[in-house]
C-alpha cells in the first residue's frame, strides 16, 4: 500500500516516462476528495539516480534531504504535501551534461509530464494536477501545455524559470494552456542568470519570462518576489517575507524562509491567485535594479532599459 507520507516517484528515461501504474492508480484510490496531484520537478544539475548530491529524490524531493547542502530544502515538506492532504510526485529528468542539451531534453520532459498528466486523468478522473517547478523544470512544466488536453493541468507554479517569452506565449496559446492558471516567480537576484540563458540557449534573440510576460494572458500572473512592494503586499495577505539577502541568487524562490509557504497556500486554495493579482503592484521593477543599486555608474541607465 502505498505510504502518503512520502514522495511518489516519477523519471523521464530514455525510453519515456518511467512510472508505476499500478502503484499510482492506488496512491491516487486513497487520495481523498479534492486533494490535488502536486508534481515537483528540479532544474539544472539534477537527474535521477545521479551521485553526489545530485539525484533530486535524496535532496529537494526528499522529505529529509541531506543537511549538509544548503540549497536542500525539503520542497515536500514546506509545501505541505505529506499525510493525505496531496499526493506528492518528484519528476526526475536528465538535467545534467551540457546547458544547450538539458534545454533540448526539457522539451522532451515536459511531453513525459503531459504523458503523466492524461495517466492521472484516466486513472482518476477530475483530479487536480499542479506542477511547481524551478528553472529549467518550469521549462519542462511550460513545454508540457502543448500535448495536454484541456484541463488535464490545473496549475504551474515557475520559481525562476529558465524559459524565454515566444515558446512561453505559444505554450500559453495552445488548448491546455487556454484553461491553465500559472503563477511565475520572479526575482532581480535572477537577472543575471536570465541574461545567461537568453544568451546560451537563445544567441540572445528573446527575452526571459524572468522579465514578465508582455501581452500577459488573464491566466497568468507574475510575481516579484524581491521587490518591496509585492512584500508588503503579501505581508497583509499573511506572508511575511523577509527581504532579499542578495543580489544574485538563483535559488532564493524557495530558499527564502517563506517562499514555500506562500506556494503551499496558493495550492491548497487558502490563498487565491485571483485575490494575489489584486493585492500586488501592476509595475515590476526594472532588470539589474538590484544588482546595481547604490551604484553610480553610468551605463546603469542603459542596462536598465534592456
Amino acid at each position: 500500500m502505498p505510504d502518503q507520507t512520502n514522495v511518489f516517484r516519477v523519471d523521464v528515461g530514455r525510453a519515456g516516462l518511467r512510472v508505476d501504474r499500478a502503484a499510482l492508480a492506488e496512491a491516487l484510490a486513497l487520495l481523498p476528495v479534492g486533494a490535488p496531484v502536486v508534481v515537483m520537478i528540479h532544474g539544472y544539475r539534477f537527474a535521477p539516480g545521479a551521485r553526489g548530491g545530485n539525484c533530486p529524490h535524496g535532496h529537494i524531493f526528499s522529505m529529509q534531504p541531506p543537511v549538509q547542502d544548503w540549497t536542500a530544502i525539503s520542497w515536500p515538506r514546506h509545501l505541505g504535501l505529506s499525510g493525505g492532504r496531496a499526493l506528492a510526485i518528484g519528476f526526475g529528468w536528465q538535467a545534467r551534461g551540457r546547458f544547450r542539451g538539458a534545454c533540448v531534453r526539457a522539451r522532451v520532459a515536459g511531453r513525459a509530464l503531459a504523458e503523466l498528466a492524461a495517466l492521472v486523468q484516466r486513472l482518476d478522473p477530475g483530479r487536480a494536477f499542479d506542477v511547481i517547478g524551478h528553472s529549467l523544470g518550469a521549462r519542462v512544466a511550460l513545454a508540457a501545455l502543448p500535448y495536454a488536453s484541456p484541463g488535464d493541468l490545473r496549475r504551474l507554479i515557475l520559481l525562476a524559470a529558465a524559459e524565454t517569452r515566444r515558446p512561453a506565449m505559444r505554450a500559453m496559446a495552445s488548448a491546455a494552456g487556454a484553461c491553465v492558471q500559472v503563477v511565475n516567480v520572479t526575482t532581480r537576484e535572477n537577472d543575471l542568470f536570465d541574461f545567461l540563458f537568453e544568451w546560451l540557449a537563445g544567441a540572445g534573440l528573446d527575452t526571459a519570462i524572468g522579465q514578465g510576460l508582455r501581452d500577459t494572458p488573464a491566466n497568468w500572473l507574475d510575481v516579484q518576489l524581491d521587490q518591496p512592494a509585492s512584500l508588503t503586499a503579501l505581508a497583509r495577505l499573511g506572508h511575511d517575507l523577509p527581504d532579499a539577502p542578495a543580489r544574485i541568487s538563483h535559488w532564493s524562490p524557495y530558499l527564502r524562509p517563506g517562499a514555500l509557504g506562500l506556494y503551499r497556500a496558493i495550492l491548497d486554495g487558502s490563498l487565491s491567485v485571483q485575490a494575489l493579482r489584486e493585492a500586488l503592484p501592476e509595475r515590476r521593477d526594472p532588470r539589474w535594479s538590484r544588482l546595481l543599486a547604490g551604484w553610480q555608474w553610468p551605463l546603469v541607465g542603459r542596462m536598465q532599459r534592456v
